[in-house]
């Protein structure tokens, strides 16, 4: 018998009660689970995947690291862990901080609790017992108190669904599902479809092994350079030692990061032409996403946007020599920041080898995928080997790809058919003792992720020992407070510029899915500080409730 299989049935608890359902064992999940354990609850982890991990243990295509500098995206939560644990990059890559996860799991002796290669199809509400009735898709049964979703925002690969694609003789690939195994493509032909993060990040790699890699790029993104190299152990120590200071400017910043010291804190459209170019290229020679932040305006006033996209796009025709190729990735009809800005390192440069062709989808759509390739309006593109890097269901996918059904019946999948609606992003109403960690409607994505689910699971934990303490049943958003939030979230993102941009936050790249605002935009400090005024005033917003 496999370890895994024993781990299985050690785990096999579907006649038993539990105090906490978790489904999900990424960075959330397992944060999740180190808190509920040290409230001596019971709990145990629902996860699709046969190891820890998350969107880390999926999306392990060439090139696949982090855009947060790696000492910033690090659990808080355990001085030891910080002390023992070296980052080796400046931007870890995905095999690394799958490496971090697993040592986190196996530090804390968390595999004991989660349960892999299981999968939650259902979860319904009793109300008469105020419990969550869960069914996997081994026919699994579990009740629990508590149903916390650590699903992730990033989770659900987008579908792809193009004429001839069960004719196509080659091999396809998904960077969101990449195989386990190791791939080379010397001597083959390449089709990259997509020019998001996982697009960026990958053909560069991909280019320097197959004999010639065809992108296929509908909307250029804006990328910066990342800069990335090994993690100066000078550096290192300074952030230990200093850990506190760098943790509180992490904290009382708007995004969740430690923004460098030649980041401006006035508008850019008080500044000369002179000053913004200064900026903008101190910015650019630093790399990562910090650009964003050069000048305190830049997602707010198109104008002041205009001059850091102007920059950045001057930047790419520098480099990349083909006039038509450059123009191609300059063509970007949207505000920059109100996109995903990608980090790269030698994407642009990329596009100068003999062996990569930018094909403009913008100018020959793709027709369909046939048994030597991909056909568009103009061409035959004859490769060996298609790649989907397509992005995902962002936000809400996971979620509803459960049925979930709350009080009287009440399915996710209908409340939320124009739109999420949550308090918070934490709760929403009409699912009692329902939590999801960085939920559409809070600041997730638009932040350090791991600032973001610290601060959700810590907040949780206080609610659920709340509850105990003062023998509650339930807790679940009111209407009323959910309604405020839902309205909040809209009116802050509409005096922003995000709400002109196609993007997946607009849950935009998704056919036939709701164009809403699905993150708050207010920043991470005040998020964090409404959430704390919440609590403050006995969970303002929430109804608390007794059986008995």
């Amino acid at each position: 018998m496999s370890n895994l299989q024993e781990k299985l049935n050690q785990n096999d608890k579907s006649s038993e009660k539990i105090d906490v359902i978790i489904v999900g064992a990424g960075f959330s999940g397992l944060y999740m689970l180190y808190r509920v354990r040290e409230l001596g609850m019971t709990v145990r982890i629902i996860e699709a995947a046969d190891g820890v991990g998350g969107t880390w243990y999926w999306n392990r295509y060439p090139g696949a690291r982090c855009d947060i500098e790696s000492l910033q995206y690090s659990y808080s939560f355990s001085d030891t862990l910080r002390e023992e644990w070296h980052w080796s990059e400046r931007y870890a890559s995905q095999p690394e901080i799958l490496n971090y996860l697993n040592y986190v799991a196996d530090k804390f002796d968390l595999r004991k609790d989660i349960q892999f290669q299981t999968r939650v199809t259902t979860a319904n509400f009793d109300e008469t017992l105020s419990r969550w009735n869960i069914q996997t898709d081994n026919n699994e049964q579990i009740s629990a108190k508590f149903c916390i979703m650590a699903t992730g925002c990033l989770s659900v690969p987008k579908k792809i669904d193009l004429k001839g694609m069960d004719t196509f003789k080659g091999n396809i690939y998904y960077t969101s599902q990449w195989p386990h195994t190791s791939i080379n493509f010397t001597g083959q032909r390449v089709a990259v479809i997509g020019t998001g993060s996982s697009g960026i990040q990958s053909i560069p790699i991909i280019a320097q092994q197959a004999d010639h890699v065809y992108v296929f790029q509908q909307t250029p993104s804006f990328s910066i350079p990342a800069h990335n190299g090994p993690l100066d152990t000078k550096v290192e120590q300074s952030w230990k030692i200093n850990y506190d200071e760098h943790r509180r400017k992490v904290l009382g910043s708007s995004f969740g990061v430690e923004v460098n010291d030649m980041i401006s804190d006035k508008p850019a459209t008080t500044a000369t032409s002179e000053e913004q170019q200064e900026v903008y290229e101190t910015q650019w020679q630093i790399g990562g996403l910090t650009f964003i932040f050069s000048f305190n305006d830049l997602l707010f006033n198109k104008e002041a946007n205009i001059t850091a996209a102007d920059f950045v796009s001057s930047k790419i025709r520098a480099i990349v020599k083909d006039p038509m190729t450059a123009e191609s990735l300059t063509s970007q009809d949207y505000p920059i920041g109100c996109k995903r800005v990608c980090i790269d390192t030698n994407y642009y440069d990329t596009y100068n080898r003999n062996n990569v062709t930018l094909i403009n989808l913008r100018k020959e759509n793709i027709e369909e995928i046939t048994t030597i390739g991909i056909k568009t309006k103009n061409n035959i593109y004859q490769v060996d080997n298609i790649i989907f890097a397509t992005g995902f269901d962002a936000m809400t996918g996971a979620l509803l790809n459960i049925n979930i059904q709350g009080r009287s019946g009440n399915k996710l999948k209908e409340k939320w058919i124009k739109g999420p609606c949550t308090y918070l992003g934490i709760m929403t109403a009409d699912f009692p003792n329902l939590f999801m960690i960085t939920g559409p409607g809070s600041p997730s994505v638009l932040t350090n992720m791991i600032v973001s689910i610290e601060q959700h699971v810590e907040w949780i934990t206080e609610c659920l020992d709340y509850l105990r303490k003062h023998h509650y049943d339930s807790i679940e958003a009111t209407n009323e407070a959910e309604d405020a939030w839902v309205n909040q979230v809209n009116a802050i993102a509409n005096a922003t510029l995000f709400p002109t941009a196609n993007s997946w936050y607009m849950g935009a790249n998704i056919p036939g899915k709701p164009r809403v605002c699905m993150v708050y935009v207010g920043g991470f400090v005040a998020y964090h500080k409404i959430c704390q005024d919440i609590v403050a005033n006995g969970y303002e917003g929430f109804q608390l409730m007794k059986n008995n």
